[in-house]
């Protein structure tokens, strides 16, 4: 079922690598123009048009934009005691893994008189986006919101699409984690126009004030992406997130039967999602074929996984050595990596690009998706070779306040005026050599 690529005997360098795996094909250039209309539109008219694009998009009009605090109450009371019971692990465990994560304020004392701290600040208020389209995402509600109450944000907004089955308001179970939470602002808003809604504020049709953010957060599709691509700036974001993937790194050693499994649950997302194994196996790979042909004809998606399995971002690379396997992996920096071999924390400890690594036939990612205490919200489409997932980090910003005294800058001040006449920006200096004018 998986298309293969045989580097036995050469693995490409960097460039050619890169062009040579499978990868997911999406172009946000190719929508922005499609996009940007639609964020000057809400800009302009703000409730009004997010209300009329959720119309035209999700086929449901709210009556309002924000979810009135009865519906959380009440989606919380409905909400299966299992599903519950697992939302509330799955937030203990995500608690306990971010709560490590934040960071201290550091004094430096440059010289006496002379120091630097860098102070670590939350941002104000923040907007929290969980998708709705092909599937519901409790998950990605406890994955955004977690990291930014232990940063200390104050003031956080939850946006998810509006379902016509649930009489405009978000799904159901978005709104009960966002009650586990303690999140009392829910949006019934989605897509493109949410971002813009965000970005912007607006006057609810109750006269609600909705507040802009500082900062979205949360995966979405291509139009979503583009409108953080438009607004970023004005915004901050987390990233422009693709679709999702899997790589497996394996050797003989790995089981099939997870191998395949694992690749399957990966392409249940979307029909965009790549999934990737990278083997020095062969008849892994012959055995993992064999039990995808069986698993995909039982599965409940079962199109929606064979359009992903037999797409160009997903397949099988073959490798002589679990080196060359590594090597490949680092160079396509999977948002989800397995590495399923003989000594597979040793192989873990050498991975440098992914956005989060999976050790051994007993961490698949799905763990990692709801009860491991890792984030989910990573980087896609190969930017985990230079970013990071969500995490606590992400809603904070380092501030460096300079406090010198007097001594202090008179010892530096010959140097600074040397810099600043370098530069040929003399005033600079002289901004230092003001400060000690009439003193000998």
């Amino acid at each position: 079922m998986l298309s293969r690529t045989d580097l036995r005997g050469r693995v490409p360098a960097a460039a050619e690598l890169r062009a040579t795996l499978p990868r997911a094909g999406t172009d946000v250039d190719a929508v922005l123009h499609q996009v940007r209309p639609l964020v000057e539109d809400v800009r302009a008219r703000g409730v009004e048009a997010a209300l009329e694009y959720t119309e035209r998009f999700d086929r449901v009009r709210p009556a309002s934009v924000r979810v009135p605090a009865a519906e959380l109450d009440r989606a919380l009371s409905e909400l299966e005691p299992a599903v519950r019971e697992a939302l509330v692990e799955s937030i203990d465990r995500a608690r306990k893994v971010h709560a490590d994560q934040r960071r201290e304020d550091v004094t430096t004392t440059v010289v006496d008189g002379g120091t630097v701290t860098e102070r670590w600040l939350p941002v104000e208020r923040v907007g929290l986006y969980a998708p709705g389209g092909l599937a519901v995402y409790p998950s990605s509600v406890v994955m955004n919101v977690v990291p930014a109450q232990l940063a200390g944000v104050g003031s956080l907004v939850l946006c998810s699409p509006p379902q016509a089955e649930f009489g405009g308001c978000p799904h159901p179970v978005i709104l009960a984690a966002a009650a586990l939470l303690g999140v009392t602002e829910v949006w019934a808003v989605g897509g493109a126009q949410a971002v813009a809604l965000l970005a912007y504020g607006g006057t609810d049709t109750d006269g609600t004030e909705l507040a802009p953010v500082d900062l979205v957060t949360g995966p979405g599709n291509i139009y979503l992406t583009a409108a953080k691509r438009i607004l970023r700036g004005l915004i901050g974001i987390d990233s422009e997130a693709g679709p999702t993937e899997i790589a497996i790194l394996a050797d003989e050693t790995a089981d099939p039967v997870h191998v395949a499994a694992d690749l399957i649950s990966q392409a249940e997302h979307d029909t965009l999602a790549a999934s990737v194994l990278v083997t020095t196996s062969e008849s892994l790979a012959d055995a993992v074929d064999a039990e995808l042909a069986t698993r995909v004809a039982a599965t409940k998606h079962t199109e929606r996984v064979t359009e992903a399995l037999r797409g160009k971002q997903s397949g099988t690379v073959l490798v002589s050595t679990v080196d060359d396997g590594l090597r490949v992996v680092n160079s396509y920096a999977a948002e989800h990596l397995e590495i399923q071999t003989a000594d597979a924390r040793a192989v873990a400890a050498r991975v440098r690009n992914a956005g989060a690594v999976f050790v051994g036939a007993y961490a698949p990612v799905s763990l990692g998706d709801y009860c491991a205490g890792s984030n989910h919200v990573l980087p896609t489409g190969g930017f985990a070779r230079h970013s990071s997932g969500l995490s606590v980090q992400t809603f904070l910003r380092g501030i460096h306040v300079i406090d010198y005294d007097s001594a202090a800058l008179r010892e530096v001040a010959g140097k600074v005026v040397a810099l600043a006449n370098a530069e040929d920006l003399p005033a600079h200096g002289e901004a230092v050599t003001a400060r000690f004018e009439g003193e000998r």
